[in-house]
């Protein structure tokens, strides 16, 4: 091949898609129409109360309880599912059972379902006389209207982000690191903590983030079984909803300004520390 065709290859190569340029301006657009405009509406909408209005809706009781129970609802549920949702996706994975289609297929099932059915169907089966709840009951464990409700709504709705994230991952692993760890004369344990995690840590991180923030923004599923008691169990969500049937729009958008400062720093902790796991595997 003459290198004038080759060069022309090279440029037919580097623009098969519509070029850097355009495609970099049509990214910015498209992500300035649908996520930085909205955003900046909000922070817009809250700067009109003045650093002093903010954080006196920030420091109020109510908005501090509110706030507090949707993140630690929402990092407990995203740890859980981070383990469980790791579990469930090496099954369905490493394993062939009777069945296994259809299990695969239930994984989504949070997506489809509206989340207001969601939350009735929890807090029938978590209440007190519920199929489950009232077996719970007498063991001093109560579910629905307290927080752990919570959490069970949000393990319910999270469930699928983490299973879907580490399940292409588990799929495409070199299980001969495995056997050759085997060979080797390693244990299941640390072939599970120096061969199989450590791959698996980005996508499990990236999977605990995607559950996070769904959780803390979670809205339908939530309302039904976390019975609303401010100060105990109400939502942020909640909160702002409420605010804005009051019409106090600048102190709903407030709340949810809060919020999204809030999220943004726990997402890039998890960022920040998923680039370094994926530094640390490519040096090795």
């Amino acid at each position: 091949m003459s290198a004038s065709a080759a060069s022309r290859l090279r440029t037919v190569r580097r623009r098969v898609i519509p070029g850097l340029g355009l495609s970099l301006g049509i990214t910015f657009i498209w992500l300035g129409l649908i996520v930085l405009i909205p955003l900046l509406g909000v922070f817009i909408k809250t700067s009109g109360l003045g650093w002093e209005g903010i954080w006196r809706v920030w420091s109020e009781p109510r908005v501090l309880s509110a706030l507090k129970v949707s993140f630690t609802t929402a990092l407990a549920a995203a740890a859980f599912n981070a383990l469980m949702g790791t579990w469930v996706a090496w099954v369905f994975v490493r394993y062939t059972f009777p069945g296994k289609r259809f299990f695969d297929a239930i994984i989504d099932l949070p997506f489809a379902l509206p989340t207001a059915v969601a939350g009735i169907a929890l807090t029938a089966l978590y209440g007190v006389n519920g199929w489950i709840g009232s077996r719970l009951e007498p063991l001093g464990i109560k579910v629905a209207y307290t927080q752990l409700g919570i959490v069970v709504a949000l393990v319910f709705v999270g469930l699928p982000f983490v299973v879907r994230v580490v399940q292409p991952v588990l799929a495409e692993s070199e299980r001969e690191l495995e056997e050759a760890a085997a060979t080797l004369g390693a244990g299941r344990w640390q072939t599970v903590f120096r061969i199989v995690l450590p791959a698996l840590w980005p996508a499990v991180l990236t999977g605990f983030a995607l559950a996070f923030a769904r959780g803390v923004g979670e809205y339908g599923s939530v309302i039904f079984i976390a019975g609303n008691m401010p100060n105990a169990t109400e939502i942020a969500p909640l909160l702002i909803t409420i605010r804005l049937e009051e019409f106090d729009y600048a102190g709903a958008t407030a709340i949810a300004a809060a919020m999204l400062l809030l999220s943004f720093a726990v997402l890039l902790l998890v960022n920040t520390l998923q680039g370094r796991l994926q530094g640390r595997g490519k040096q090795k």
